[in-house]
């Protein structure tokens, strides 16, 4: 590493972005962790630091290897030739001191004695001879046989003096080392001498074996050197980006240069604490001592603020700190976030000149924010009421102190403002609630020098610096006005809520604890903000229109009271929607014969249309009622007709239908026989409470919904108790948003087990308490309790086809009238049933049936097995018959036809007395 003159030498911060080397590998070329591939082919280059320190410790180690073999190749020798002179000088001494050796040397054949056991001792003990001989050198005994008498081969003269002789020869054997010891005799004289000796390479033999494990351990410590080598070379390669000498030293140059040169200043701080490195700037702004490097941040005479930040080496993001007379904004990060020293590395910025600038940035950036949260803010729901509230509860306190809307009340109704009349103080906000301003809900209507008039009246905004100083304002109520002087407001803005060329009324802005008056970017800011709501206002005002002539149509298309009939108990409920109106109706259309018909039908869909359409189906209902048909066919009839509502419906561009999704549902009691006949179309099942208390949802086949056409509607018909209550519903009591329909039909059983044996109201009720007061979807509700026609109000014949029957059944029905006490009807009658029989039999076909209900009303019924109904027609002054039926409808106060599967029935109704 190079030392930069005068600075210390410090590892520069990863922060500082070196540029990398034009040789060192690409970013793509390493692996995980930052290795790399070609590390170690860099580094053999020697182009590189890297490179050059990875060479030199390689041979180093090489040498120091080769060193190590060479030193065990020496010691190993050494300790050969020490083992071997050992060895030989211990075998001769112990044969020379050996018993009988001297006696043998002065026997008459030495040879022969100490030949075996020279052999003997030889093989024993490893050496390679022992020889042993007289003191001119012959030798008596030898290894091989054809040596023995011969002279020995050395040096023998040390030995016959009493010493002992030690060489390293090389002989036919083969480098050896060979002592000679003398044998003495008891006396201590020299009588002979023994020579033993061994070939270094039999010595060294276990040596020579260690070599190979040797140098396999050599090798292996060579190779985990150079990997050891590799590795320290690759993290330098890494820390240096591959560039060599020069090309440091350049960078550390030019990392210098332009650490100095920068407007910005930039510390390095330790773990420490002691300062690292400041450059120029650092030094410029916090006046630094010449000797601040390598001392601690907390002795550098800096404030205890910013000091106390250097030292905790926290993380800072533009922290502003006063140093002396300088605002410095301070930006500080760790070093070790990726393995770095610790420490931290601290930029510094002067941010004097701009204080200023930053205020009013502020001031700016809060005005957006305002205009934001009014966008997102204000209008939030389509009331008026609502939507004023918000813009003055936006506006205080952030940008007045009291804030107040004051509308037209035509405004408030949904209707278009008419200028000249009175305004309501709609919204009204503050900072505290005593202030003397108008309530809220006041009726207000100000002088024309005031400065809510003259806004209204040209459409422009006001603003009151100083209201003392305001006569046109104080104008308005001297007494008012004074307590609002008293209360502290000084300043007002006035600005008119315009809607295109609609002005809706005023907003007021007053301020009282800021003492600056409002300016004129503060007006412009007012004048933005009350043009949003101004829109959002219209929007609801329009919206309140609508909804209002929607309500109305719908309330004036719905049933306002139920029709008087005999057969059922009944109560119901109509819940609109929390927004809008939407499409569910019901009805009750009484019958002949005391039957009575139940309706309830949904238009899928909210608003006006749907509204139309509900009335357009209920208003089909009524006609296709009138036909007394069955359930089935008023289905298929009134499939057929949205049907054709939804051809004549269809926009030219999208083809869309906006009718299909209506569903209904169509039942029929008759309190005579309780039978209840039912068919739906898309419509949820009707339930019914039985007298003792269970609930069951009645299994009648679903149609399709009306409109889709092609598919036919099924009746379902069931007797039903005396007593019995059946709920009918549209599918906004049972579902909604946040729950599916089966989760609805089960809440609605567990309600009517919760009211065995109430009456239809207070069932009403019961299901009604578990919905929230304003329903997702409309809601239409009714529960019809039973009744039954005794068989003490009903009377009926069976007539045989002959005119002469007739006067029977006349006596019959008198003696009846009779005893129900309605003599008064019992003429009108006989005539009625005299002309229905004798038509019957005249025209019809038998069995001919009669039958009598006292009701509300009474009821003249003629059955037959025809199909021809009879037509009612004005009698030409010539013809002899014809006027039956007319004088029939001149009788009774209603009379009609209708069909069974096994005919026709003719009735007449007449109102008792």
């Amino acid at each position: 590493m190079v030392r930069l003159p005068g600075r210390p030498v410090t590892r520069p911060p990863r922060s500082f972005g070196y540029p990398r080397a034009p040789h060192s590998p690409p970013a793509a070329d390493r692996g995980a962790g930052g290795s790399r591939p070609g590390v170690l082919r860099s580094a053999v280059t020697g182009r590189s630091v890297a490179g050059q320190v990875f060479v030199l410790q390689v041979v180093i180690v090489l040498l120091l290897v080769v060193s190590a073999v060479v030193a065990q190749v020496l010691q190993v020798r050494h300790d050969s030739d020490t083992e071997a002179s050992n060895r030989s000088l211990a075998v001769a001494e112990t044969f020379a001191n050996a018993p009988g050796t001297v006696a043998a040397l002065r026997s008459a054949d030495p040879t022969a004695v100490l030949q075996p056991r020279a052999e003997a001792a030889r093989k024993a003990t490893g050496v390679d001879f022992i020889v042993v001989m007289n003191t001119d050198g012959i030798r008596y005994t030898h290894p091989k046989a054809d040596r023995i008498g011969k002279k020995f081969v050395g040096t023998i003269a040390p030995a016959v003096a009493g010493g002992t002789v030690t060489e390293h020869i090389t002989g036919t054997i083969g480098p050896l080392v060979q002592v000679v010891v003398p044998v003495k005799d008891s006396d201590g004289q020299v009588v002979g001498l023994v020579a033993a000796g061994i070939t270094t390479a039999h010595v060294g033999g276990a040596a020579d074996q260690q070599l190979p494990l040797l140098l396999a351990a050599a090798a292996a410590a060579l190779a985990l050197a150079t990997a050891g080598t590799a590795l320290v070379s690759r993290r330098l390669l890494r820390q240096t980006h591959g560039l060599g000498p020069y090309e440091m030293t350049r960078m550390y140059e030019h990392h210098d240069a332009v650490l100095h040169a920068v407007r910005e200043g930039v510390l390095i701080v330790g773990g420490d604490g002691r300062l690292l490195l400041a450059n120029d700037e650092a030094h410029r702004l916090l006046d630094l001592p010449a000797d601040a490097e390598r001392r601690h941040v907390l002795e550098l005479g800096l404030d205890d603020e910013t000091a106390g930040l250097l030292a905790s080496g926290r993380v800072a993001t533009d922290e502003v700190h006063l140093v002396k007379d300088r605002l410095l904004a301070i930006n500080q990060r760790p070093t070790d976030l990726r393995g770095g020293p610790p420490g931290s590395v601290t930029t510094l910025r002067d941010s004097t000149e701009l204080r200023a600038l930053s205020g009013r940035a502020e001031v700016a950036r809060e005005r957006l924010n305002m205009l934001y949260e009014a966008g997102v803010g204000i209008g939030t729901s389509l009331d008026v009421t609502r939507t004023a509230q918000e813009l003055a509860e936006l506006a205080v306190p952030r940008f007045a102190d009291f804030a107040t809307v004051d509308l037209f009340d035509a405004v408030l109704g949904g209707e278009e403002p008419r200028p000249g009349t009175a305004l309501r103080r709609t919204a009204c906000a503050g900072i505290r609630k005593e202030a003397p301003l108008y309530p809220l809900g006041e009726r207000i209507r100000f002088v024309t020098t005031s400065p809510q008039a003259r806004a209204l009246t040209t459409g422009q905004s006001v603003v009151v610096p100083r209201l003392r100083d305001e006569p046109g304002w104080r104008a308005q109520d001297l007494e008012r006005t004074d307590q609002v002087l008293a209360f502290g407001i000084h300043s007002l803005i006035t600005v008119p809520l315009r809607a295109g060329s609609l002005v809706l009324g005023v907003a007021n802005f007053w301020r009282a604890e800021k003492p600056q008056p409002f300016d004129a970017e503060e007006l412009t800011l007012a004048e933005e903000l009350v043009a949003r709501a101004a829109v959002s206002i219209d929007n609801a005002r329009r919206y309140t229109r609508e909804h209002s002539m929607a309500v109305t149509l719908q309330r004036s298309l719905l049933p306002r009271t139920l029709p008087e009939q005999g057969a059922l108990d009944l109560a119901y409920r109509y819940l609109p929607a929390q927004s809008g109106v939407g499409g569910d109706w019901f009805d009750v259309l009484p019958l002949s014969g005391a039957r009575v018909a139940l309706v309830v039908g949904d238009v899928v869909g909210h608003g006006l249309h749907a509204a139309a359409t509900m009335g357009r189906l209920r208003t089909a209902v009524h006609n296709f009622s009138s036909l007394d048909l069955p359930p089935d066919e008023l289905l298929s009839l009134l499939d057929e007709l949205v049907g054709r509502l939804d051809q004549d419906d269809e926009t030219p561009v999208t083809g869309a239908s906006v009718v299909t999704g209506a569903t209904c549902l169509y039942a029929i009691y008759d309190p005579v026989s309780r039978l209840c006949t039912m068919a739906r179309a898309g419509h949820p099942p009707p339930a019914l409470v039985r007298p003792d208390g269970g609930v069951e949802f009645l299994d009648v086949p679903a149609g399709p919904p009306l409109g889709l056409g092609g598919l036919p509607f099924e009746t379902a018909e069931l007797e039903l108790p005396e007593d019995s209550r059946l709920v009918l519903y549209t599918d906004g009591l049972v579902e909604d948003r946040e729950r599916d329909i089966d989760e609805g039909l089960g809440l609605l059983r567990d309600a009517l087990l919760r009211a065995p044996g109430a009456s239809p109201e207070d069932t009403c009720r019961t299901v009604l308490d578990r919905l929230p007061a304003r329903p997702s979807d409309d809601v239409a509700l009714i529960v019809a309790r039973t009744r039954v026609l005794g068989d003490d109000r009903v009377a009926q014949w069976q007539v045989p086809s002959d005119p002469a029957a007739v006067s029977e059944v006349r006596a019959s029905v008198t003696r009846r009238l009779a005893d129900w006490g309605l003599d008064e009807l019992a003429f009108t009658t006989e005539l009625i049933l005299s002309e229905l029989v004798t038509n019957a039999i005249r025209y019809g076909r038998g069995p001919i049936g009669v039958r009598l209900l006292r009701d509300r009303t009474l009821i003249c019924e003629v059955s037959d097995r025809s199909t021809t109904s009879p037509h009612l027609r004005y009698a030409a002054s010539t013809d002899e018959g014809g006027r039956g039926l007319f004088l029939v409808a001149q009788l009774a106060g209603r009379w009609g036809t209708r069909y069974t599967p096994h005919g026709k029935v003719i009735w007449a109704e007449q109102p008792l007395p």
